[in-house]
């Protein structure tokens, strides 16, 4: 199964196949299930036409989930525009031995692959290792390769994505079941990973974790005590029919969105700064009394919850975090990262498109102020809200620096009552006057902010007074549905009964 869910309402997505030709439209949160043919399984062959394309008119997540009997897995499909032409090839986690070692031709019996899906252009792979190998790939192809020797790596001329894993790989009772993972383009700069799902009992259940760097692989217990790698690479978790790739701190986000399994424990895993725990929400609520638990030799904490509902929306108001889903259905394991909407953190929820604050180049009366914002088609800033005064406070390019000494901002006094209001209507709850401010009425009819300090406090000003203006947008944000979903909250006991 495929789940597409649309970011932005009236979103055309189209699918295309050598089974299929069709399309769907859309509105703003609402979720598609859309079932491959089974023509598009591609059995052994090396090089395969069998690809499903995805395209949308507007932003969408696409999630897959595959299921067959007590093997479950999840991954999120990288859109084409954050697809890398260089990733490096994890080592082989290790497993339990065949099912059937007398049969040599079982699926279980074969080696790791990776499965590397080309885009719209011709394209020339090289797959490094002992011996390199150069496959040529056509537009929409896909090529699987085993990993029988040491491969270190796989290059490209144009952007492909990366699976790895196994059709069949055991997992206990000499059962087997599917296992991938979508690889992350490489990245050469050091990063660092926190491990989640940190337990007491996690030694009990043969974790790993698969490194893999320029040049070298590593695989290594997963110790609880030191759930912090540093490398220049990937990192990837390995549990018995589970691989899950690890999100680096840098690529942390603000929002993310998950697509529970129907008849599954579903599960979230947030990871966050240890003083950033405030400000998490799920759906239109904030995060209730969850119970921590610090990631040991770290600043950072983690704590999970049970997902019921369709959807669920997690988002931070003022930090990055990361977010993982996960959960357990006949005993099978599934997860992938979370599926981020935003990296742009903003008190009113997730944001589609990030606000603009632009400081006016030309100094002028606040009249000249408002006209100058309208011309580049923005508004001299409205301030109805503490939480947007904190953020203007930690954006506001080059505040207090050089002649940059005070802002207009989209306030003033009514001609007619002396009250003030603001441009956009909002009625003035808030405000962030200085000490004695504002003035009587023929001191100012305009208000001004300093910027000459850490307070951004206001004044009254002569509306004739020259200053810069804060031009303004507000940001699009993604509609999130009051009462979507439920959240209870697990304790790592329940969590390691349920998910183990």
């Amino acid at each position: 199964m495929v789940k597409i869910m649309a970011l932005h309402g009236n979103t055309k997505v189209s699918f295309t196949s050598p089974e299929d030709n069709s399309s769907v439209t859309l509105t703003a949160g609402e979720i598609h299930e859309y079932h491959p043919e089974a023509a598009l399984e591609l059995s052994r062959s090396a090089i395969s036409n069998q690809t499903l394309q995805i395209t949308s008119s507007r932003p969408i997540i696409v999630h897959v989930i595959h299921q067959k009997k007590k093997s479950i897995q999840t991954a999120l499909v990288t859109p084409a525009d954050h697809l890398g032409t260089k990733y490096l090839v994890p080592p082989v986690p290790p497993i339990s031995g065949p099912a059937d070692p007398a049969n040599h031709d079982a699926t279980e019996n074969s080696p790791f692959k990776l499965i590397i899906v080309n885009m719209d252009k011709e394209n020339a792979i090289t797959v490094k290792g002992e011996e390199d190998r150069v496959i040529s790939l056509q537009p929409y192809q896909v090529a699987q390769v085993w990993v029988q020797d040491e491969l270190r790596a796989v290059t490209a001329d144009q952007p492909v994505t990366v699976l790895f894993g196994h059709t069949c790989a055991i997992s206990d009772d000499c059962t087997c079941g599917q296992l991938f993972t979508v690889l992350p383009p490489t990245n050469d700069e050091e990063q660092t990973f926190y491990i989640p799902l940190v337990s007491e009992k996690d030694a009990e259940y043969e974790a790993f974790l698969l490194l893999s760097e320029e040049g070298s692989t590593r695989v290594m217990s997963f110790d609880p005590n030191s759930p912090v790698v540093k490398t220049a690479g990937s990192v990837i978790l390995y549990r018995p029919g589970l691989l899950l790739t690890l999100t680096p701190e840098t690529e942390f986000a603000a929002c993310f969105v998950a697509k529970t399994i129907p008849n599954a424990e579903n599960f979230a895993v947030i990871l966050v700064h240890k003083d950033q725990t405030d400000g998490i929400h799920v759906g239109t609520e904030p995060l209730d009394n969850p119970v921590w638990q610090k990631l040991k030799g770290s600043d950072y904490v983690t704590t999970t919850l049970l997902i019921i509902g369709p959807k669920v929306v997690i988002w931070h108001a003022s930090a990055r975090m990361t977010v993982y889903f996960m959960g357990s259905i006949n005993d099978a394991v599934f997860g992938n990262p979370g599926s981020v909407i935003s990296k742009t953190p903003d008190f009113r929820g997730c944001v589609l498109t990030p606000e603009t604050i632009e400081i006016g180049a030309v100094e002028g009366s606040w009249q000249e102020s408002l006209m100058y914002c309208k011309k580049h088609n923005l508004d001299l800033v409205s301030i109805p809200w503490p939480d947007l005064q904190r953020q203007l406070s930690l954006n506001i390019p080059l505040a207090g620096t050089g002649s940059l000494k005070k802002l207009w901002i989209g306030m003033r006094r009514s001609s007619q009552t002396t009250v003030w209001y603001w441009l956009n209507a909002h009625l003035v709850n808030y405000t962030n006057w200085g000490q004695g401010e504002p003035g009587s009425e023929q001191e100012g009819q305009c208000a001004i902010m300093s910027v000459d300090g850490n307070d951004f406090e206001w004044r009254d000003a002569d509306c004739c007074e020259d200053a810069h203006p804060i031009c303004y947008r507000e940001p699009e944000i993604f509609l999130v549905e009051p009462g979507s979903t439920q959240f209870d909250e697990l304790g790592p006991n329940e969590w390691l009964e349920l998910f183990g």
